[in-house]
């Protein structure tokens, strides 16, 4: 009697995706439920990939700290998030500029109508 199959597919992953899946969800910004939505998998798929690493399972020895703390990969890490954020301190410096500006404007007009008009004038 042939096999029923179901119609679903299981997809398989290569180990080197499942490393650098759990080496992108170690880095200080990036969270599980992120890096998971980003590589179109489940969450509870990559925790457990996580799960797997810690306790060695990918054939590497068993480690709490994330594969390969050093290297060109956390300096472009480091590079984007210093690049962030300059872009986060220049936008706060122009709202305060803007800021800035609306003050002396609102200064300004409040000097202008104080009272002292030359119509008043004898």
């Amino acid at each position: 009697m042939p096999a029923i199959k179901t119609g679903k597919r299981t997809q398989k992953y290569t180990l080197e995706f499942k490393m650098k899946a759990v080496q992108w969800s170690h880095l200080p910004h990036c969270g599980v439920k992120e890096v998971a939505e980003a590589l179109d998998i489940h969450p509870f798929m990559l925790s457990r990939w996580r799960k797997e690493f810690r306790e060695g399972k990918f054939g590497m020895p068993s480690s709490k700290k994330p594969p390969s703390e050093n290297g060109p990969l956390k300096e472009q890490d480091e590079l984007k998030r210093l690049k962030r954020r300059v872009a986060e301190l220049e936008e706060e410096n122009d709202i305060l500029k803007k800021w800035q500006r609306f003050q002396a404007e609102e200064r300004q007009k409040h000097s202008d109508s104080s009272g002292n008009t030359s119509d008043d004038t004898p």
